[in-house]
């Protein structure tokens, strides 16, 4: 065991450092660290979590890719029909890193019950669509059956259906221009579902149903459709893989990332990153100067022990790595609370729900949380590395105590 090991350990077992002048100064030390800890893990957890939520929501229900026609329409009403003849469809093969290709088509309605009207968004989908996407969102009844002959089968969402008075297996009414708008088509309904995303940008408009009747209602073929969804592996590689599918598609096409159609979304998510950064910035920065004090205190209060061990020969690089491992063992203790409060609120939170969100201003109904062990791991050795680092400087003082006037020194 090096020496220097050694007296540090001898320092933190020691009887009196638990009542001596440092002591209060410590635990202070300790609690910042352990409180900055907690907030960082939170901040970063609840960032990406809440990142992470909202682009699984707005690709729930557009894809990460979408493409169309080109048209001055910027509603998610399909104008002009395009052929599934495609040669990205139904296997986008052209471009690696792409999962799924889904057909689609939008109509705009209006719902009509007897005491109120809303306008929607029919929104149609086929035996391609991937269904799991609004699975998760369902709060009543079921998914409706794509796979059998055209039905009424529509889910709604909880938003729209207790604005409309509407219940699971309740029928309305739909009213749809027809494409000359000369007139209108009716369509009977029924709920089978009922979903709350808690985006509701797009609970308020969509309603779910066959893509069928859009064609019917439009009068297209059956292979004619109003757009594709794409799905992507990697989130992170949208842009590139939007130019790269946008390049593939044929010259009548237009294609948009999510990104470019949300941008609003997506730049006020870019928030959340200098919020983070900011607040682990301000965290190590609250830990470190606590650190500080508490390394000053402890080599005032050990002055003479300095000056006993310079006068047997000790430089003062050994006695200042005494201090370092005695500030590590502060630095470590106050982590590890800070890890495991900061885990278990994680914990608490992701299976109880307990913290919620106003979805009008967050697009969640919850707070959520990414556990990601290895940014945990990140934060406790940047936090270790710095503080390590910056209390180099205080222990300097060490090199100008003199060894006559150290042992003196009371």
């Amino acid at each position: 065991m090096k020496l220097e090991y050694f007296i540090a350990k001898r320092l933190i077992t020691a009887k009196d450092h638990k009542s001596s002048i440092s002591a209060p100064i410590i635990k202070i030390a300790i609690i910042a660290i352990a409180l900055g800890m907690i907030m960082m893990i939170v901040s970063v957890a609840t960032g990406i979590g809440l990142q992470q939520k909202i682009r699984q929501k707005v690709s729930a229900f557009n894809g990460h890719i979408i493409i169309s026609s080109y048209n001055d329409n910027q509603s998610d009403v399909s104008t002009k029909p395009i052929s599934i003849y495609q040669k990205f469809y139904p296997k986008f093969n052209g471009v690696d890193g792409i999962n799924h290709v889904q057909a689609v088509a939008g109509k705009g309605g209006i719902i009509r019950t007897e005491n109120a009207f809303e306008g929607v968004i029919f929104k149609g989908i086929g035996k391609d669509y991937k269904l799991d996407n609004l699975e998760e969102y369902l709060v009543q009844g079921k998914l409706p059956n794509l796979k059998a002959n055209l039905n009424e089968e529509v889910i709604i969402s909880e938003f729209l259906a207790n604005r409309l008075g509407l219940k699971l297996n309740d029928s309305f009414v739909t009213y749809f221009m027809k494409e000359d708008n000369d007139g209108y088509n009716l369509r009977n309904f029924k709920i089978v579902g009922i979903y709350n995303s808690g985006f509701q940008e797009f609970d308020a408009n969509y309603v779910i149903g066959d893509i069928r009747h859009i064609q019917r209602i439009n009068k297209w073929k059956p292979h004619e459709v109003g757009s594709f969804e794409v799905f992507i592996d990697d989130f992170d590689q949208i842009d590139l893989k939007g130019q790269q599918v946008y390049e593939e598609t044929s010259s009548t096409l237009d294609s948009v990332t999510i990104k470019e159609k949300f941008y609003y979304i997506f730049e006020w998510l870019k928030l959340f990153d200098f919020n983070i950064i900011v607040i682990l910035i301000v965290m190590i920065a609250v830990s470190t100067i606590n650190m500080v004090v508490a390394l000053l205190v402890l080599i005032l209060e050990r002055t003479q022990m300095i000056g006993i061990l310079k006068s047997l020969g000790a430089n003062n690089w050994n006695i200042r790595k005494i201090f370092i491992y005695n500030s590590f063992y502060l630095i470590t203790k106050g982590l590890f609370w800070g890890n495991l409060i900061g885990i278990s609120l994680l914990l608490l939170q992701k299976y109880f729900g307990i913290i919620k969100l106003n979805p009008e201003s967050y697009y969640v109904n919850e707070a959520p949380v990414d556990i990601n062990l290895f940014y945990i791991l990140l934060l406790n050795i940047g936090t270790v590395a710095i503080c390590l680092l910056v209390l180099l400087i205080p222990s300097y003082i060490i090199t100008k105590i003199s060894p006559s006037k150290a042992i003196r020194f009371d």
